[in-house]
């Protein structure tokens, strides 16, 4: 059985209290049996994968694959991830390029069967690379089975610093966001927009995105989300925001007390 992180409260007060024992407990969880063996199975046995018709037929490898990316959910969907990862990510027009959600996209260039002769299973840091993904996702999905908030949180606080140093447009950024499942639920909570944004033409939801990053963050450039303060306001408001929504009987006394942790921020954060 793998290890179950502690989670002794939720929302924000969890959130610190997580991240002060984060390390310890990551280090827990990875080194539990299952993941371990999880592990070493895939060392041993993915650099003889050379298409993605062998990595589907092995359930055990496409369990560590999908779950690197988040995807672990699809695990049945064996024909559609193969066709994914067989198209690859160079031509415009592939499967994985049409995709709002870019998850995919991300695992189909990791694994390179679709764009090189040469897959890149067969290079020798492949394996660290990949369960060095693994394991960050599974402890994030270990900690959303105790509260899928923190879950979201931890998701937003390592994708958007990564989306914000991309080369990719301003709008592009956003628009990835929008696309995202998780990422757009952690942006819209900690933005205050409704849930029915979700249901607009996606040009609109860019205007709104865009608006209301100036009002609560002063800008709706992306690369504000390279800046720690940014994501420290962003993770504060989603799961202040998080915790009201869900009828938390949290008084007035102690949302105040959780707003005001962390970098001195104001009641205006959630305006």
């Amino acid at each position: 059985m793998s290890y179950t992180p502690i989670i002794p409260a939720s929302g924000y007060a969890g959130w610190k209290m997580l991240n002060r024992t984060m390390d310890v407990q990551k280090a827990a969880f990875v080194n539990s049996a299952e993941v371990q063996r999880d592990e070493e199975y895939f060392r041993e046995k993915i650099g003889s994968i050379t298409t993605a018709e062998d990595l589907v037929a092995d359930r055990r490898l496409l369990k560590v694959a999908l779950g690197a990316f988040g995807l672990s959910n699809d695990i049945d969907n064996k024909y559609f991830i193969r066709k994914v990862l067989e198209e690859g990510t160079l031509d415009s027009s592939s499967l994985a390029n049409k995709m709002a959600d870019k998850t995919y996209l991300k695992m189909s260039e990791a694994f390179g069967f679709g764009d090189y002769e040469v897959p890149r299973t067969s290079l020798s840091s492949f394996a660290d690379e990949i369960l060095t993904k693994y394991e960050t996702r599974q402890f994030e999905v270990a900690v959303g089975d105790s509260d899928n908030s923190l879950r979201l949180a931890m998701a937003a606080q390592r994708e958007l610093p990564e989306l914000a140093a991309k080369t990719s447009s301003n709008d592009a950024k956003w628009y990835t966001v929008i696309g995202s499942t998780s990422l757009s639920e952690v942006m819209r909570t900690a933005l205050g927009l409704p849930t029915s944004v979700g249901s607009l033409d996606v040009d609109q939801q860019l205007s709104m995105y865009k608006d209301k990053a100036e009002y609560v963050f002063g800008t709706s450039d992306f690369s504000t989300f390279n800046e720690t303060e940014t994501m420290d306001k962003l993770v504060r408001n989603y799961l202040v925001r998080s915790q009201i929504s869900a009828g938390s009987t949290m008084s007035s006394q102690s949302v105040a007390l959780q707003l005001l942790q962390g970098s001195g921020s104001s009641f205006s954060i959630l305006l």
